[in-house]
């Protein structure tokens, strides 16, 4: 404990090396995927049979479709995140790692992590450099190029319910990293600002963009609810 306080930057980058390890998403798709099912099936109490990316977002649709509520999918996909690290290790970066330099090193271990270890989910991405709300640039931030997950689901709810709304809140809340996370929905990309506190919802232009024509979300909720329930599963 005292050498990690006596010498925070060597061993900051230790721990990104540990941190990256523990992560199970470089190289271990259907090992997540398993996970991920074996999580999401205590949360609805269902399970996906189609192998490798198919089964992942099969289980994004049910876990949109059988929660009850948008605010109830967001908390069941924060349980799932959690659950997929050493509850120890989140405790330790956010006690130790989140206060040094005011932010700035934990902000950008984490998007160095994330470019490196979930290109498997998101498709191509690359740190970049980014504007804080005080006009100063850290390099803290990871562009989606065209994000594989929004691509497969078509769903712009689950992008919002299953993505974007619960990585922002377990980013904050488990590893102290304020994190927004800005998807266009035109052509997929999707920019992660580490460092910058997300806007309230009422003022988050994404969660006010329609449903994409192709979004089978909506066509399941028709099929399973009444006429009066089929506003868009994000709403």
């Amino acid at each position: 404990m005292m050498m990690m306080m006596m010498k925070p930057y060597n061993n900051t980058i230790h721990l990104l090396g540990h941190l990256n390890s523990s992560l199970p998403f470089p190289h271990k798709f259907n090992y997540v995927k398993h996970y991920y099912c074996v999580r999401s099936q205590s949360e609805v109490g269902w399970d996906s049979d189609k192998p490798g990316y198919d089964g992942l977002i099969e289980v994004a649709n049910q876990l949109m479709v059988k929660t009850p509520n948008n605010a109830e999918t967001v908390e069941a996909s924060v349980r799932i995140l959690r659950s997929l690290f050493p509850p120890f290790l989140l405790e330790l970066f956010k006690m130790l790692v989140a206060p040094l330099g005011r932010g700035k090193v934990a902000a950008i271990m984490v998007a160095r992590v994330t470019a490196l270890s979930c290109q498997w989910l998101m498709g191509s991405c690359k740190v970049n450099s980014i504007v804080l709300p005080d006009g100063s640039t850290w390099k803290t931030g990871v562009l989606v190029e065209k994000c594989k997950y929004l691509e497969e689901s078509k769903c712009v709810g689950i992008c919002i319910n299953t993505c974007k709304l619960p990585t922002q809140a377990f980013i904050n809340d488990y590893m102290g990293v304020p994190l927004v996370m800005e998807p266009d929905f035109s052509d997929y990309s999707c920019q992660f600002k580490f460092g910058v506190h997300p806007p309230i919802n009422e003022e988050d232009k994404t969660l006010s963009e329609p449903c994409l024509a192709i979004c089978p979300t909506a066509t399941r909720r028709r099929e399973l609810r009444t006429a009066n329930e089929l506003q868009c599963p994000k709403l």
